[in-house]
């Protein structure tokens, strides 16, 4: 890990399901002052309605907007990376920015992208 890591929404979906893996990738994050990211759009995918649950998830990271600088990164990974979903190439994106590791439980089409974010590691959760 460089400077943090950046979850997708399947690793939001990990935590709410309460995953051992992504339970211990929050916790040792906490612990080391690692920052946590979830880019604005992961939010829209993975929010079904307020729970304790979701909101305690919510506290635990940072929420970042969609900036036009990001939606335009990712943009251009989406003409690059045939078949990819704007969700993930924001994801990406994000992840780009700051030399994050990505968590995710969709690793293949994520590791599509990495060919375009070459900084980005992706490593699979849940």
């Amino acid at each position: 890990m460089k400077d943090g890591i950046t979850f997708d929404t399947g690793a939001m979906i990990a935590l709410e399901r309460r995953s051992a893996r992504a339970r211990k990738v929050l916790e040792r994050a906490t612990e080391l002052k690692i920052r946590i990211t979830v880019p604005s759009a992961v939010i829209t995918e993975w929010w079904r309605g307020r729970s304790d649950v979701r909101d305690h998830i919510a506290l635990a990271v940072r929420i970042e907007p969609l900036s036009e600088r990001l939606a335009k990164l990712a943009g251009e990974a989406l003409a690059a990376v045939r078949g990819s979903t704007a969700v993930d190439a924001i994801v990406m994106a994000s992840a780009a920015q700051r030399g994050d590791v990505v968590y995710t439980s969709d690793v293949g089409d994520l590791q599509r992208l990495a060919l375009h974010f070459r900084a980005v590691r992706v490593l699979g959760i849940g």
